[in-house]
């Protein structure tokens, strides 16, 4: 058999990236498909190099229905289908697809729903709980970032707390058990300003849900950990991070002094959670904004101080975005995305040094820039929106109980948002009640423009391997559906 440490396997696995030689790779597939008989030697050449073909395409564009590709390949459905089957034959093939510049759209997203099945519950309208489950807690939000689409000044009535906690309480109660990663809280609006927040995720973990706490970390105070000890038994606080400066923050939070607020906040955390051997795990998301590539680099200092903060607890991850929503003001100019993949070397290396523990994600496309070559952007429009969405994947509950199909819905006074409401979840009416309703009875949605601005990446991935798989179904390809699963 062929070695691990044999170059021709070198050969398959880099024939999705950028630079490979398409000949190694197809005489690296060509000797594995004679070795392991999977094909007849006079058939092997071609096959071969139909099948780097078919690996660099996926690596790269990976929601491409496969009756496209093989239109590309100019194969009929037989030869195609032969084509796909030695595909399934090397799993050397797969792993070359998932290491190309798109591999974070398989890694992250894509295979691990697919193993848990919830693609199929989609695709057959099956009712059922969702796999997973945000909670938006928060009544109000101390910051106005420029970014965000949250109505100024729009906030839950204080009167709506307690029903609206039994709410979300029901929702924990119910999940089904045996997956951790089902739950997690963010929001809308600040998850901390919730005095009852605390109780939630206690409870989400006496059940077994750890959950990821995503925040601002404004009011992640000494005080609010005293008066709310069971945010303690969070799995992760995820502090949303806007800048390593007081003028930073200003600009984007129109918050005056806001940094100095934060960074006080988290090394208080750090220290806090040194001292009592807490295994709560805490990360940085950082966005790269417009003007501000460049200071990424600052953000490792930040880092670095952190750590000091509590020797032998450093921070656990950072994860660096892009915006995501596609609006005019959130994109990089050419010139600075260009500069970046600079600064993206120099912040690895920089890592290396300052931060040697700190686990780095770079996201859908920080991680093809990384390596030297653009990523396929996923961008759902209104015309390629589902109009019954994923409910059976993930929804999002706020804190008066509706049920958001999508993650950037879930703001009070929002325009256009309550479209996106599924039901809501009251004493007598479970979060599958709402689900199941909404899969079998409401009538769908249809989509306006501008309604894409109501998904997040998440939502925008899950909908364009949804749309592809059923292309695939359709042209008669269920088998092989998403080529990879």
């Amino acid at each position: 058999m062929t070695s691990a440490l044999d170059p021709r396997t070198g050969a398959v696995a880099r024939c999705a990236t950028p630079g490979h030689d398409p000949d190694s790779a197809a005489a690296a597939v060509r000797h594995l498909l004679t070795e392991r008989r999977h094909c007849p030697p006079d058939e092997a050449d071609t096959a071969a190099g139909r099948l780097v073909a078919l690996a660099r395409h996926y690596g790269n564009r990976p929601f491409t229905p496969l009756e496209e590709v093989r239109r590309e390949l100019a194969l009929d459905t037989d030869r195609f289908r032969r084509l796909l089957d030695l595909f399934g034959r090397l799993p050397e093939l797969r792993d070359a697809v998932i290491a190309g510049p798109s591999g974070q759209y398989w890694s992250n997203t894509v295979l691990p729903l697919e193993r848990r099945g919830v693609f199929d519950a989609v695709l057959e309208g099956r009712p059922g709980h969702p796999h997973i489950v945000g909670l938006y807690p928060g009544p109000s939000c101390m910051f106005r970032c420029h970014f965000c689409v949250r109505v100024t000044g729009a906030r839950y009535p204080a009167s709506a707390l307690a029903d609206g906690n039994a709410a979300l309480a029901s929702v924990i109660d119910e999940l089904p058990a045996g997956s951790p990663e089902s739950l997690y809280v963010s929001g809308g609006l600040e998850p901390l300003t919730n005095p009852g927040l605390g109780d939630l995720v206690r409870r989400a973990a006496g059940r077994g849900f750890p959950m990821t706490l995503y925040t601002n970390s404004f009011a992640l105070t000494e005080q609010t950990l005293e008066r709310q000890p069971g945010l303690w038994d969070l799995g992760a606080v995820r502090t949303s991070l806007y800048g390593v400066s007081d003028e930073e923050y200003e600009a984007t939070t129109g918050k005056r002094r806001a940094f100095g607020r934060v960074r006080a906040n988290l090394l208080r955390f750090q220290r806090l959670r040194a001292e009592r051997e807490a295994p709560v795990r805490l990360g940085l998301n950082h966005i790269i904004l417009p003007g501000r590539a460049r200071r990424l680099l600052d953000v490792l200092d930040f880092v670095a101080e952190l750590d000091a903060a509590a020797p032998g607890r450093p921070v656990d991850f950072l994860n660096l975005r892009e915006d995501y929503s596609a609006r005019p003001d959130g994109a990089l100019s050419a010139a600075e995305r260009t500069e970046l993949q600079d600064i993206l070397l120099a912040f690895e290396e920089k890592a290396r040094r300052l931060a040697p523990a700190l686990r780095v994600d770079y996201g859908y496309a920080l991680h093809a820039l990384k390596s030297g070559t653009e990523a396929e952007l996923v961008r759902i429009r209104p015309e390629t929106m589902r109009p019954r969405a994923h409910p059976q994947i993930a929804v999002q509950v706020d804190v008066l109980g509706d049920v958001y199909l999508y993650r950037e819905a879930g703001f009070p006074g929002l325009e256009g948002a309550d479209r996106y409401i599924a039901g809501r979840v009251e004493p007598g009416r479970s979060l599958l009640d709402v689900v199941g309703d909404f899969v079998t009875a409401r009538a769908p949605v249809a989509p306006r423009a501008g309604d894409e601005y109501f998904m997040d990446g998440f939502d925008q991935v899950v909908t364009a391997r949804l749309n592809q798989l059923e292309a695939d179904i359709a042209a008669g390809w269920a088998a092989h559906r998403g080529l990879l699963r």
